[in-house]
């Protein structure tokens, strides 16, 4: 039941000619799996519940078919290394290695659109723990997106002002999934989500 329920799910979020693939990535470390409403702060998420012993993997309902199997392999990647490296940062080199190795298969352009394939391909050199930290890869996803809303502020150079829920700040500097930035009013500094919309 629970293999039904996510081939439904996944069918109707990932590029078709990655879903057999997704789905042996399930098959081999099964997770309860879950499509969340749009989550300004992250992407996706992986959890582990040690009472149920249960894996669950979710991913924003928002995304567009190549970010969410971005998003969805991150994650599984996670999966993967939580048994045998849970007492390593969440990002570290196993995760990467981990996370390149799963994502190699995809790097294909029956999977990815060239813009994508090119920036992506860059990106799991070195995988950051987010990729909205990676600026190009962004802008090549964004160009995908069915919204024409603003711009992120992972969009934005470090020195950039914007405004963002009718104050102006100015983007100091990227850390992980969040860029630290200067209210111009107050003068204080912030952590702002770099997946947030901003003018």
């Amino acid at each position: 039941m629970e293999k039904q329920f996510f081939v439904r799910l996944i069918s109707r979020k990932v590029p078709e000619s990655a879903l057999a693939y997704c789905i042996q990535l399930f098959e081999e470390a099964p997770f309860h799996f879950k499509v969340s409403k749009k989550r300004t702060t992250k992407l996706g998420d992986y959890r582990f519940d040690p009472r149920a012993k249960s894996h669950t993997i979710t991913v924003n309902e928002d995304l567009h078919p190549f970010q969410f199997l971005i998003t969805y392999i991150h994650e599984v990647a996670h999966r993967r290394v939580h048994e045998q490296y849970r007492k390593q940062a969440p990002h570290g080199p196993h995760w990467k290695n981990e996370f390149r190795k799963l994502m190699l298969p995809m790097l294909r352009p029956e999977v990815f659109p060239e813009p994508v394939l090119r920036a992506l391909a860059k990106h799991m050199k070195n995988p950051k723990a987010s990729a909205a930290a990676d600026i190009t890869l962004v802008n090549a996803l964004r160009k995908f997106d069915d919204d024409s809303g603003g711009i992120t502020l992972a969009q934005l150079a470090i020195n950039e002002e914007f405004s963002f829920r009718g104050r102006s700040f100015r983007k100091l500097e990227v850390k992980r999934t969040r860029a630290l930035c200067l209210d111009l009013k107050d003068q204080k500094r912030y952590l702002v989500p770099l997946m947030v919309e901003i003018e």
